[in-house]
């Protein structure tokens, strides 16, 4: 964790961040170290910090719903997996948004990393269901992960771009999250680095998540029960040193993890760099691969 600490204590005060936060799991014995950098200027007094999760909403929603339900459906893993042939993305209107994700018809395909397929596996599952899928998706969920509309006033929350030409404080980054203003599958979940780390340690334990990744990765398909695996174990931002066996995701406002479904381990990683602006990558995913090189290295 030293190393960690340093590596993270560099990316921090070299970056726009203003809080950068890493967990290290340890899936044989459902543990997790943490550590987490901020700002000198920032006052927490007691408080946790609140992370826009981004992308990482989609495997902590589908992913774990799809899992915990025991989901077959043919066509809802297809979208699960971004193999649907539903359109990447799109501004959707918040009066017709449900009729238009649902007007695409499912068809086996390439994969295309798709919004609009993480949240037509909602509205089916919900069709599927006959419930709320939000009450779905936090029984999976730890305390210290919430909706964005649900945050309260005293969650500490990080900036993340503009709306309005005024700072993004305690909003969802992402435009269709924010518009929607609905629960939804695809961006909006907030979290903590501890909420995230139970959460992941505690489904394991709950459902053998490890189990069932190792043996169903497969290297000609890049997504797995809607998780995210790794090409090329030795140029990945996942970190060089990880098994194929390896699985998680990105989020956009430069958060991620990613479990060595071999070893049993595990990194999170969870920053606000998008503070100003989203174009800039580099210095993140070069801190994403260190994090990564140490943890399966060590």
């Amino acid at each position: 964790m030293n190393k960690i600490r340093e590596a993270t204590e560099t990316f921090c005060k070299h970056s726009d961040c203003d809080a950068v936060a890493v967990a290290k799991l340890d899936f044989n014995n459902h543990s997790f170290e943490s550590v987490i950098v901020f700002d000198d200027r920032i006052k927490l007094n007691d408080k946790k910090i609140y992370f826009d999760l981004a992308s990482l909403t989609k495997p902590l929603t589908n992913s774990l719903v799809r899992i915990a339900n025991n989901i077959e459906e043919t066509d809802l893993n297809l979208v699960l997996n971004h193999r649907g042939r539903l359109p990447a993305w799109g501004l959707l209107s918040n009066k017709d948004w449900k009729e238009q994700i649902l007007s695409y018809k499912i068809q086996n395909s390439e994969t295309l990393y798709s919004d609009f397929s993480a949240l037509r596996f909602m509205l089916e599952v919900e069709k599927l269901k006959k419930c709320n899928y939000k009450d779905l998706v936090f029984k999976n969920l730890d305390e210290e992960i919430k909706f964005w509309m649900d945050l309260d006033q005293d969650d500490f929350c990080l900036q993340n771009g503009y709306y309005n030409q005024m700072p993004n404080i305690g909003k969802v980054h992402d435009p269709n999250a924010f518009n929607l203003k609905t629960f939804n599958s695809h961006a909006g979940l907030f979290g903590t680095i501890e909420g995230v780390a139970k959460t992941l340690l505690k489904f394991d334990k709950d459902y053998k998540l490890l189990d069932l990744m190792s043996k169903n990765i497969r290297p000609s398909e890049r997504f797995c029960y809607g998780f995210d695996s790794v090409a090329n174990p030795e140029n990945t931002l996942a970190g060089a040193g990880c098994s194929d066996k390896t699985f998680g995701h990105l989020g956009f406002t430069g958060t991620s993890f990613w479990i060595d479904s071999s070893r049993k381990i595990g990194h999170v990683i969870l920053t606000n760099s998008t503070k100003f602006y989203w174009y800039d990558k580099e210095g993140l995913n070069q801190f994403r691969r260190y994090i990564g090189e140490i943890v399966w290295n060590e």
